[in-house]
């Protein structure tokens, strides 16, 4: 994703989701952040609230469904498999 005021990270998107990626000094991919959900106020986090989870970010929080869950998981893991073999 073209995030051109951010020149410290990347910004990677997949189905919806986004993780900011370090860059390096040489512009190789450094360290990932934790993923979350590209939402209308930014990103959300995914936090777990009495056992439930909830993506929660500036415009407020809404409900995660399990689908969603199980797809940032996978995001999260094909990134950093990705960023290993680089």
């Amino acid at each position: 994703m073209p995030a051109f005021e951010i020149t410290t990270h990347y910004v990677l998107e997949r189905d919806g989701f986004v993780a900011l990626v370090e860059r390096r000094a040489d512009g190789a991919f450094g360290s990932p952040g934790a993923p979350g959900l590209l939402a209308e106020g930014g990103f959300a986090a995914l936090v777990w609230k009495a056992a439930s989870p909830v993506f929660v970010g500036r415009g407020g929080e809404r409900p995660a469904s399990s689908e969603q869950v199980e797809a940032l998981r996978r995001f999260d893991s094909d990134l950093r498999a990705a960023l290993s073999s680089s």
